[in-house]
């Protein structure tokens, strides 16, 4: 794996992190819906995310990542739809996702 794709998947994984510890352990959907902070610091990881699988996908077209050109897509839709982003996609994407994303990066990088 050359550096430059590493980079991008520890940068992946740093995003993921970084929203972990914005919605806490608990993960309330309450607070998060009531939280434009926390929604908006979601929001941004996941447009890094989906920034850095580009990146990785140009470098590696075959990356075992389940539903990475999807992840690019949620990208440009939450960057170019902004007006069309709803509440409850970003949750399931925090919720049923990230933690398959973040498996599934971890191991590429060991």
């Amino acid at each position: 794996m050359s550096d430059e794709l590493r980079k991008y998947l520890t940068d992946i994984l740093f995003a993921v992190s970084e929203i972990e510890s914005f919605i806490g352990e608990k993960k309330n959907f309450n607070r998060f819906r009531k939280s434009a902070l926390i929604r908006a610091a979601v929001e941004r990881k996941i447009e890094i995310i989906g920034e850095a699988m580009n990146n990785a996908l140009q470098l590696d077209d075959n990356l075992p990542i389940s539903n990475a050109r999807r992840i690019v897509n949620t990208r440009n839709k939450i960057i170019h739809g902004y007006d069309e982003v709803d509440e409850v996609m970003i949750w399931e994407i925090v919720i049923k996702h990230l933690p398959i994303l973040q498996k599934e990066v971890q191991f590429l990088l060991e």
